[in-house]
């Protein structure tokens, strides 16, 4: 997917988050929900993350210079890394303290339906959001799972607005149990269950998303099919074959290919440089992603 994709999914998502976030906030303040109160704390915390999102795929396509000669493709996964650490401490940290506060000093809810009418209008919008980031997901999942393309896919955006559109539709839905239970028993303790349930899902969240962005961050190298591509249009023409060679992702669309490349005792000094060109050439075709690339030419050894 092109630098570009994934960018309609945040959109989406940052404009109904920010609409919800208002709606929850007057929620809050007319009922006094601390579920409510946790939800409209995870709106907010969302739609920043969009903005972090939107700010990271902006100054990723910064030009390399002198002092980051390999480019700024990785501030992508530097503020993907924030989202999570915000969604793990202004969400889920915040959730719990509210939710453990209403449980041992439990209040009864005033208006509540206004609370439920609110929330069903948040699940439809969240709703839409979801289904706009798995349409902008399907082209890179292929045939994985949704739980595989989250741990595998190197565009670290869309796995982001899917996790967090999937906490949010949990969290709306935990919120409207603890308010109907709160009604139906007439104990509001229930409220604050919910909003310690909401605090866990979000917690839970936020450390995957914060183990995968942390691998990106510190460089994975290509898959085992982008691998075996690189080295299968490597060893061609008077390549022998590829003595080791290592990978790196220096952002979602680039990757870094160093490799040592064995040629015969009697190619010229001309063959290997033409040889090494063309290698270049056919890798990058079958490759687009693989744009930087270090060939060191070397004897094979190995027979001796």
């Amino acid at each position: 997917m092109s630098a570009g994709g994934g960018t309609k999914a945040i959109v989406a998502a940052l404009s109904a988050n920010a609409g919800i976030a208002v709606a929850k906030f007057v929620g809050f303040a007319v009922t006094g929900s601390s579920s409510m109160l946790a939800e409209a704390v995870h709106s907010v915390a969302d739609t920043a993350n969009q903005g972090l999102l939107l700010l990271g795929k902006r100054t990723s396509q910064r030009k390399a210079d002198a002092e980051h000669p390999f480019g700024y493709g990785r501030d992508r996964y530097f503020y993907s890394f924030v989202v999570a650490l915000l969604l793990f401490t202004l969400g889920a940290l915040f959730a719990v303290y509210e939710g453990i506060h209403k449980v041992e000093e439990p209040e009864p809810l005033a208006y509540p339906l206004v609370a439920v009418v609110i929330l069903v209008v948040a699940v439809l919008l969240e709703g839409y959001s979801f289904r706009t980031a798995m349409a902008e997901s399907r082209e890179l999942k292929g045939g994985a799972s949704w739980w595989q393309f989250i741990r595998q896919a190197k565009v670290p955006e869309l796995p982001v607005v899917l996790l967090e559109d999937t906490g949010a539709l949990f969290g709306l839905v935990f919120a409207l149990l603890g308010i109907v239970l709160s009604l139906v028993t007439g104990d509001p303790v229930w409220d604050g269950v919910a909003t310690i349930a909401i605090g866990v899902l979000l917690g839970l969240i936020a450390v995957v998303l914060i183990v995968e962005m942390k691998s990106l961050l510190i460089g994975e190298g290509a898959g085992p099919e982008v691998l075996a591509a690189i080295v299968r249009e490597l060893e061609g023409g008077n390549v022998e074959r590829v003595i080791h060679i290592r990978t790196q992702y220096l952002g979602p669309e680039e990757i870094l290919v160093a490799a040592k490349i064995a040629f015969s005792g009697a190619a010229t000094v001309a063959e290997v440089a033409r040889s090494i060109d063309e290698a270049e050439i056919r890798v990058r075709s079958a490759v687009p992603a693989a744009r930087l690339i270090y060939l060191e030419p070397d004897l094979d050894r190995t027979a001796r």
